[in-house]
């Protein structure tokens, strides 16, 4: 089985897995996973992201189709976010990459270990 044709990830590809897979599109996505939240909400929801960070995020989730954005006609006006269909979809390679995370964590963990002591032994 030839696997490097089977993994071949073109400059498309790896722009738009930076995008779902970077450091705050996962915590988002899983929020909206749940119940649609306006922009607070998320915000209080992942405490660690700044204003900028949400904001640019939630564009690029847009962007992509995974996620939409409501103007809810209320005083004051305000913006409800919500996963799509495609978004949805999103939901089991995720789960799969966090179940081989879970498993392996610790073969990682020896891996680095191993490899830490090697370099300080270079040095």
């Amino acid at each position: 089985m030839d696997t490097a044709a089977e993994l071949r990830i073109d400059a498309p590809h790896r722009e738009l897995l930076d995008q779902i897979l970077d450091k705050w599109s996962l915590s988002v996505l899983n929020e909206l996973c749940e119940r649609p939240c306006r922009f607070n909400e998320l915000r209080r929801a992942v405490p660690q992201v700044t204003q900028k960070s949400l904001t640019s995020t939630l564009r690029r989730l847009e962007r992509n189709g995974v996620i939409e954005r409501e103007v809810v006609s209320t005083r004051p006006v305000a913006v409800r976010y919500r996963i799509t269909p495609l978004g949805k979809t999103l939901r089991h390679p995720i789960d799969v990459l966090l179940a081989w995370a879970t498993q392996n964590m610790s073969a990682i963990a020896v891996a680095r270990e191993a490899f830490d002591v090697r370099e300080e032994a270079g040095r």
